[in-house]
This record gives structure tokens, sequence and C-alpha cells, in this order.
């Protein structure tokens, strides 16, 4: 197979195979490789996550409730940090409910 590049991007291989020490192709083969291992990843997870909502397992929230919660804490946040009080990071509500069962 030949795969061709545009030049900045062929600029940028070249460069990394001179710094390797290792062949431009199996270069291209480990990116190629762990971005397919990605995409496998990702997949599975959005898989999972879907099956979760069309069991009921989790319950969808609202976009616009989700960024409205997000904006309180921040504010809040902000609003102790302003009067000097030291605080650690704490964990929030969770975002997606389980369903009772």
């Amino acid at each position: 197979m030949e795969v061709h590049f545009r030049p900045d991007v062929q600029a940028k291989l070249d460069q990394m195979a001179i710094e390797s020490g290792r062949p431009s192709g199996e270069l291209v083969e480990d990116a190629l490789a762990g971005y397919f291992d990605e995409l496998a990843a990702a997949r599975e997870m959005l898989d999972r996550r879907f099956d979760d909502l069309a069991s009921g397992a989790v319950q969808p929230i609202d976009g616009a409730d989700a960024y409205r919660h997000l904006m309180e804490a921040t504010e809040a946040q902000r609003r102790r940090a302003g009067e000097g009080m030291r605080s650690t990071p704490t964990r929030s509500a969770t975002w997606t409910a389980s369903a009772s069962t």
C-alpha cells in the first residue's frame, strides 16, 4: 500500500524517523495501530453506555440542567476562593442517576 501525506505531515514523519532511528513505515504502522485501538475502545464504551440507557440502568439528564449545575458549582467555588477559604476539590453529584429497581 502506498500512502501520500501533505508536505507538512511528511516533514514531521521524516523528522520523527530521524530522531527515533526507526523507519517511517514502522512509525506509521504503530500510529495507525494505536489509533485503531483507541477507536475500538471508544466504540466499546459508547456501546456499553447506550446499552445502559436502553436497559434503564441509567437515566439521561437534560443538557441545559447539567450545564446550569456546572455553572452554579463553578460560581460557588469561585465565591469560596474569593472569601479566602482554602478548600480541596470535592466531588460533585454524579451526573448520571442510576435507576432504582
